[in-house]
């Protein structure tokens, strides 16, 4: 540490430790940005290989709800623009979790082809949640009175 009095503990980090969360966090946040934004308009074509008839009817499903696909996509949209914005980070990582394990899911389950881009993104979700877990540790308390700061 430098003796240096208006150096700030974050300065202090090595730059590697500031970029790298940075660029993942970048990186994720432009994966659910242009998900979120295909939900609604739909500018990413379709696979050629026919999905497995249980991802079919999953998917089916979804959108025959009439809330559920747009409520997923809007959630992606959000999540990764607050992602790309550096705004709420931790909350946009809790947000994107439930997407992350079904998507997971999904391909464990139904369709076992196309987990790769799944899984990398969960191991930027748990390396984020990592890197932000002091965000989390007012949360993971085992007993909180309401109204208690």
């Amino acid at each position: 540490m430098t003796s240096d009095p208006n150096q700030t503990a974050e300065s202090a980090k090595p730059k590697s430790s500031r970029i790298v969360p940075m660029i993942v966090r970048i990186l994720m946040g432009l994966g659910f940005f242009i998900f979120g934004l295909n939900g609604f308009l739909n500018f990413i074509p379709q696979p050629k290989t026919p999905m497995p008839e249980g991802a079919k009817a999953f998917a089916g499903a979804l959108m025959q709800t009439g809330y559920m696909f747009q409520l997923i996509a809007g959630t992606q949209l959000l999540a990764g623009l607050l992602l790309l914005l550096n705004l709420f980070v931790p909350l946009a990582l809790v947000l994107l979790m439930p997407i992350l394990v079904n998507i997971i899911a999904f391909h464990i389950f139904l369709q076992p082809a196309g987990a790769v881009p799944g899984a990398v993104l969960m191991a930027m979700e748990l390396y984020l949640a990592w890197v932000y877990r002091k965000a989390y540790l007012p949360m993971l308390a085992m007993r909180v009175k309401p109204g208690v700061d």
